[in-house]
């Protein structure tokens, strides 16, 4: 970093701090502040001896080693806000722990957003400045220059001014930023795009950037994912049935995943396209919702409380999407194998209303080998009182021996609970099929009687 550069913002603290140029200062708020929050985040990590100082200005005196470029940027910064009266948004500041954000690396887009709202809350007029400032900023310097100027940006198109921007300063420069190779670009523009739909005539335009939000469901990172899930949730009821569909199969597929919030919002989100399938698409979709009644049931059970209730909720949308009334016993919250006689009536309310039940127990057995143990536990109890309900004809023609070797190798689970209950559901399964042969051939036997003449 050039020492011109420390020298001007130390020499800035210094004006800020004089009482004779406040007029100016307010003037100039605008590009002062600007210029503060964008050497504030050039200076992270820095330290003096980064600094090119020339050679023989210091030659008596050391600087010392708790000083750095990044003090000299915080002090000039905090002063301006106070010069300018801006007394609220400094103690917001102080309040959120904003100054310690704008000092991180990875927060410092935190700190940034946090600034720009609180201008926008306490003084409208300097906000307005700042946005009409920032329009031909967003395209200077490099990165770190960008994500500052961009970061508050976004923040202000919340405001109604906004809307008088035209849409390639906002709009088209959201959807460059939301295939952006740096993920901070993304969760920028996802960020301006939420604060866009606060104005109903903007959805129209955000409504053709669903592909791109929608392929954004598969990044890596959290934050992106869940403002992406946050955004479809607003344009669900402006998307087609295609594309209702795919976004379903692909929220289908977060269910129990290891990030919980994802998980979590995953399912809302579900739930809520349910709601929006037209009457004439219903039957196409009807293979989807039944496919997500297992993972519900199950993860109804989950150790997250808040997973477990959404689960049952979405849950109750499928049962009203294929006009089905659940037994009570879906929505109690003790653990299931407390009450199995409650686990058995909802065995037999699935087993009468599902047909193809061997694919239910499939389905089942895969979440034997779930990472969570509540999830293990109340899969085997379910595939071991769900077997009696099962076609007796397709089970026996298929077997059983793909059931019990999963069943088997839980007996020697480190978890005694899992052992005894698997142990319980391996001899449910051997039962049913004992008991289907002698029943089948007490109604062959009858079929021939009643063939016979009296």
């Amino acid at each position: 970093m050039a020492y011109e550069t420390v020298a001007a913002t130390d020499a800035l603290y210094e004006v800020f701090v004089g009482n004779k140029l406040r007029a100016a200062t307010y003037r100039l708020f605008p590009q002062l502040l600007m210029t503060l929050l964008i050497q504030i985040h050039h200076s992270i990590g820095l330290t003096m001896s980064d600094v090119a100082i020339p050679h023989g200005l210091y030659t008596e005196q050391k600087v010392s080693s708790e000083v750095t470029p990044l003090c000299f940027a915080i002090q000039a910064t905090k002063t301006l806000l106070l010069r300018t009266w801006c007394w609220k948004e400094f103690s917001i500041m102080e309040k959120n722990k904003g100054w310690t954000l704008l000092e991180e690396r990875d927060l410092h887009l935190q700190g940034v957003s946090l600034l720009a709202n609180a201008l926008l809350e306490r003084n409208h007029l300097l906000a307005h400045k700042i946005m009409y400032l920032l329009v031909p900023l967003l395209n200077r310097g490099n990165d770190r220059h960008k994500l500052t100027s961009a970061g508050f940006f976004v923040e202000l198109l919340q405001c109604p001014v906004a809307r008088r921007l035209p849409r390639i300063y906002s709009f088209a420069r959201l959807k460059d930023w939301l295939h952006h190779g740096n993920n901070f670009f993304k969760i920028i523009a996802l960020k301006g795009l939420q604060n866009l739909l606060k104005h109903p005539e903007m959805k129209e335009d955000i409504k053709s950037l669903l592909p791109s939000i929608l392929d954004l469901l598969g990044e890596t990172d959290e934050k992106i994912v869940l403002m992406a899930i946050q955004i479809l949730l607003q344009l669900i009821g402006m998307m087609d049935f295609t594309t209702l569909a795919a976004m379903m199969r692909t929220l289908f597929s977060f269910f129990g995943d290891v990030r919980p919030d994802i998980h979590l919002f995953s399912m809302t989100l579900f739930g809520a396209s349910i709601k929006f399938v037209k009457y004439t698409d219903k039957k196409n979709v009807e293979n989807q919702v039944l496919d997500s009644l297992v993972p519900l049931l199950l993860y109804s059970q989950d150790e997250n409380n808040e997973i477990a209730e959404e689960s049952r909720h979405v849950l109750t949308i499928c049962a009203q999407f294929l006009k089905w009334k659940l037994p009570q016993e879906v929505y109690c919250k003790d653990p299931w194998y407390i009450r199995p006689s409650g686990v058995e009536k909802i065995c037999k309310f699935f087993g009468e209303k599902c047909k193809g039940n061997v694919s239910i127990l499939e389905q089942t057995l895969t979440f034997t080998k779930d990472a969570k143990l509540p999830i293990r536990r109340t899969a085997v109890l379910f595939v071991g009182l769900f077997s009696k309900y099962v076609d007796r004809t397709e089970l026996r023609m298929k077997g059983t021996d793909w059931i019990e070797n999963d069943l088997r190798d839980l007996l020697h689970d480190p978890e005694p609970s899992l052992r005894i209950i698997a142990s319980q559901a391996l001899y449910r399964v051997r039962t049913t099929v004992t008991e289907a042969e002698p029943m089948q051939t007490v109604s062959g036997i009858r079929k021939l009687m009643n063939c016979l003449p009296i």
